[in-house]
């Protein structure tokens, strides 16, 4: 599907999945697994960034990169029809999730 793909939505998921690394490096270390997940039902793109973390285990602030995070990540996301969402883990359990979903047609 990734041939069918607008080049932009292509771009932008790989920027959901970098962020979204680079936030369980920065604000979850303590993580003991990662799940990144892409899906395409329906002409959409979802892509879901989850991780079991407690963020109690952060990189020292020098560490840090000076980026726009999940808010620059939702203006490209918004800018291209999707939506954006950041959030404690569904289900109550410990962890972080990052998903996104895109219009998948041209």
């Amino acid at each position: 599907m990734s041939d069918a793909l607008p080049h932009e939505v292509q771009a932008a998921a790989f920027r959901v999945v970098q962020e979204a690394l680079t936030n369980v490096r920065r604000h979850a270390a303590d993580a003991t697994e990662v799940t990144v997940r892409l899906t395409c039902p329906a002409g959409r793109l979802e892509v879901t960034v989850t991780d079991d973390g407690h963020g109690g285990t952060q990189f020292p602030e020098a560490a840090h990169g000076g980026g726009f995070g999940i808010v620059g990540l939702t203006e490209r996301v918004t800018a291209l029809g999707g939506e954006l969402h950041a959030g404690p883990r569904a289900g109550g359990g410990a962890g972080w999730q990052v998903r996104a979903v895109f219009p998948a047609g041209k």
